[in-house]
């Protein structure tokens, strides 16, 4: 009879602890999507400034329309993105960026549009977006670091195998002008 009471003492035991694991990963895999939600909502600000500074700019760049032309389909693109993976999504956010910058590296030829109150403004909030979308980019990939390591990690690694809790994808950064610092020149 003892015996008993312990056999059923050991799986209520083992069914709590798996109760408790499950709970968890359940917990950090739906961090990893609000993450990746954050990150979203500040694309989304992103895409929906770029067309205001673009024509802002175009007034004053005459001669710069293939600058204009590439930040737009980079736009474009990454707005066609927006239910890839991680990694395909980091790649063309990359180019967005990469785009912007050389936007913003050509401004710095033409002193009127640098004093525009308009665009001066979009500046501002294309910068904080900027600092945003980083700041998510950072919490998203400290989710998935979190949810990697329990889907991993003894005892957990057994739960998550059971119940096929996949690993998450970080958003990394791919093109290698991204992870090069700006190079400023005054010279034209």
């Amino acid at each position: 009879m003892i015996a008993l009471y312990v056999i059923i003492g050991v799986v209520v035991v083992l069914l709590i602890v798996l109760w408790f694991l499950y709970n968890g990963l359940v917990r950090l895999r739906n961090q990893v999507k609000n993450a990746w939600a954050q990150i979203d909502v500040q694309l989304k600000r992103r895409h929906d400034l770029i067309p205001n500074l673009v024509e802002t700019v175009k007034g004053y760049m005459k001669f710069e329309r293939e600058t204009l032309e590439a930040v737009t389909k980079a736009r474009n693109i990454a707005l066609q993105a927006s239910s890839a993976g991680a990694g395909e999504r980091a790649k063309v956010e990359g180019e967005l960026s990469s785009a912007l910058s050389r936007l913003l590296a050509v401004v710095e030829r033409y002193p009127d549009l640098k004093a525009n109150q308009n665009f001066l403004a979009l500046q501002e909030e294309l910068t904080s977006t900027e600092n945003k979308i980083s700041f998510s980019r950072q919490f998203y990939n400290d989710s998935v670091l979190r949810y990697n390591n329990q889907t991993q990690m003894v005892p957990s690694n057994i739960v998550a195998g059971m119940f096929s809790f996949k690993a998450g994808e970080f958003f990394e950064v791919t093109l290698a002008a991204e992870k090069e610092a700006p190079k400023v020149s005054f010279t034209q």
